[in-house]
């Protein structure tokens, strides 16, 4: 397992498959804080959920100028389809199946449910501030109010600076 970064550490640069074509990586937005939020599989009903919170505060998020990102293992084809179906605003990467970004972040961990185990991803967020320094990490979110908490400290953040 990879040594998890903390507050203070860089968040590790990986690329990844963006929904609408082409490749993002945490330094794509290097000048602007950023959050990025992973989560276990799209059009689930807590990812779903998850979604929909950070695309009702996109505006807030904006105003702010804080970027958002959202990340799970799902293909780019996957992610086009779970956004225009729900009308989501934020945009979502395609983590690549090994050695991708939930890997440098020690998220992609071992899972149990119903007496199976499997790899999954741990529902995580992480603050970054525009330097690409991690500034908040959110381990095994609620999905119920994170995206308020995320805005919040991000606006903190930001005042702060």
């Amino acid at each position: 397992m990879t040594t998890r970064p903390e507050p203070g550490d860089t968040m590790p640069d990986v690329a990844m498959e963006r929904a609408d074509g082409g490749t993002v990586k945490p330094s794509d937005f290097r000048g602007q804080p950023l959050v990025v939020f992973f989560y276990p599989k799209d059009d689930t009903p807590g990812c779903t959920t998850e979604n929909i919170g950070f695309t009702a505060l996109k505006g807030a998020f904006d105003e702010a100028g804080v970027a958002l990102l959202g990340v799970s293992k799902d293909p780019p084809a996957k992610h086009a389809k779970f956004i225009a179906k729900h009308d989501l605003a934020a945009p979502l990467a395609s983590d690549p199946a090994e050695g991708g970004l939930a890997d440098a972040l020690g998220i992609w961990v071992d899972k149990q449910m119903y007496g199976r185990t499997y790899m999954g991803m741990e529902r995580t967020t992480y603050l970054v501030d525009a330097a690409g320094v991690i500034v908040r990490v959110w381990r095994k979110v609620k999905v119920k109010g994170h995206a308020a908490e995320v805005l919040a400290e991000a606006q903190k953040a930001v005042r702060d600076r």
